[in-house]
C-alpha cells in the first residue's frame, strides 16, 4: 500500500492504540476542509479515523463540541482514543449512509422530520456558554468570499464601482437581519451531507464550527441545502411548522409567520452568498473542482429569494444569479 506520509502516521497510532490486533485501513471520505477520514475495520467491527493536521485544523474544538452535542441527547460519534498532538481521532462508526442518499419524495417527511427534532434538542438543550459568536465580523468576513471568489477569482468579473456601495448596504441588511434574530446554538452546517441515517436517526457529524447564532441559520441549511431541493410550498410548511414547535417549547421565534419567513429567507441568502465564495475557492485554491457542480443551485437560491425582495433584487443582474430552468 503505498501511503502518504500522515497515513503512514496514522497506522503507527493505530498499532499503538489498538494493540497488537489485524486491522485494515481505508478511506472513507473527506470534506471541505483539509480533514480526511479512514474507516479501520478490527474483528469485524468498524470505527472512523479523523486526520486533521494540526497546523490545518484543531481537533479540540470537535472535541468540545461532541461533548456539548452527547449531553444534550443528540447522536454524535463517540470519542474512543485521540492524539490531539498528532491531529488523530478514533470515533465511533455511524455508516456510511447519509442523508443525501436516502433522500426522496417518499422519504423526505420521515427524515426531515427526525432532522427537525433533532434540531429542536440542539437549539433548546446545547448549552452556549464558551461558543463563539455569529457576530458582525464573521457573517462579514463570509460574505466576502462572494466577491472575492466567485466574482473575481471564478468569473473574472469583479464588482464595478457603482455596485460597491450596493455591496455594502447589502451586507448590513443582512448581517442587521441575522442579529435581530433569536440567537441559539448553530451546528453551522446542518445539511444532508453532514447527517447519517442510523438509530437513533440522525447521527451528527461535522459540528466541530459550532457558534451562538441566528434561530434560521441550521434551519435554512437543511431546507434550502445546496445539494438537493424541495419545491418552495414544502419548504414553507416545514419553515412554519418548525416555528410552531419553537413556539410550543417556549423559545422565541419571532411575532409573526411572515418575519420568521424573512429572517429565514434573508438568512439563506446570506449563507448563499457565502457558500459560492466557499464552493469557488475550494476550486481555485484547493483543487477540488467537484464543488463547482453545485453552484447552480446555490446561485438559483439567491435569484429565486432576491427576486422576493426589492432591497436584495439587484443581486439577479449579478452573472449566474439565476433561476434553474427546472425548481
Amino acid at each position: 500500500m503505498n501511503q502518504d506520509p500522515r497515513q503512514a502516521a496514522i497506522v503507527r497510532w493505530l498499532r499503538a492504540t489498538l494493540g497488537d490486533a489485524d486491522f485494515t485501513l481505508e478511506t472513507a471520505s473527506s470534506d471541505a476542509s483539509f480533514r480526511r477520514y479512514f474507516r479501520v475495520t478490527l474483528d469485524g467491527h468498524s470505527r472512523i479515523v479523523m486526520d486533521a493536521p494540526p497546523e490545518r485544523e484543531a481537533c479540540s474544538p470537535f472535541l468540545a463540541v461532541a461533548e456539548r452535542f452527547a449531553e444534550a441527547g443528540l447522536h454524535v460519534p463517540r470519542i474512543e482514543a485521540a492524539s490531539i498532538e498528532q491531529g488523530f481521532l478514533l470515533l465511533e462508526d455511524l455508516g456510511s449512509t447519509d442523508y443525501l442518499h436516502r433522500l426522496d419524495a417518499a422519504s423526505a417527511d420521515r427524515l426531515y422530520g427526525d432532522a427537525l427534532d433533532a434540531l429542536l434538542q440542539l437549539q433548546r438543550n446545547v448549552a452556549h456558554d464558551g461558543l463563539p459568536p455569529y457576530d458582525a465580523a464573521l457573517l462579514q468576513r463570509e460574505l466576502d468570499l462572494f466577491p472575492e471568489w466567485y466574482l473575481d477569482r471564478h468569473l473574472g468579473q469583479p464588482l464595478s464601482t457603482a455596485r460597491q456601495a450596493d455591496w455594502q448596504q447589502l451586507c448590513r441588511q443582512l448581517i442587521d437581519s441575522a442579529q435581530a434574530q433569536p440567537q441559539v446554538t448553530v451546528h453551522r452546517d446542518y445539511h444532508a451531507r453532514n447527517l447519517i441515517v442510523t438509530s437513533p436517526n440522525p447521527g451528527i457529524i461535522d459540528f466541530q464550527d459550532a457558534v451562538v447564532g441566528p434561530v434560521t441559520y441550521d434551519l435554512v441549511s437543511l431546507l434550502r441545502d445546496c445539494y438537493i431541493a424541495w419545491p418552495p410550498a414544502q419548504v414553507e410548511a416545514w419553515v412554519l411548522g418548525y416555528r410552531r414547535r419553537l413556539l410550543d417549547a417556549g423559545l422565541p421565534a419571532g411575532d409573526s409567520d411572515a418575519r420568521f419567513l424573512r429572517w429565514f429567507d434573508w438568512m439563506g441568502v446570506q449563507r448563499h452568498l457565502k457558500v459560492a465564495g466557499i464552493f469557488s475557492r475550494l476550486w481555485h485554491r484547493d483543487g477540488k473542482r467537484r464543488y463547482l457542480d453545485d453552484l447552480p443551485l446555490t446561485l438559483h437560491y439567491i435569484a429565486t429569494v432576491a427576486a422576493r425582495y426589492p432591497e436584495l433584487a439587484w443581486l439577479c443582474e449579478l452573472p449566474g444569479v439565476e433561476p434553474l430552468a427546472q425548481s
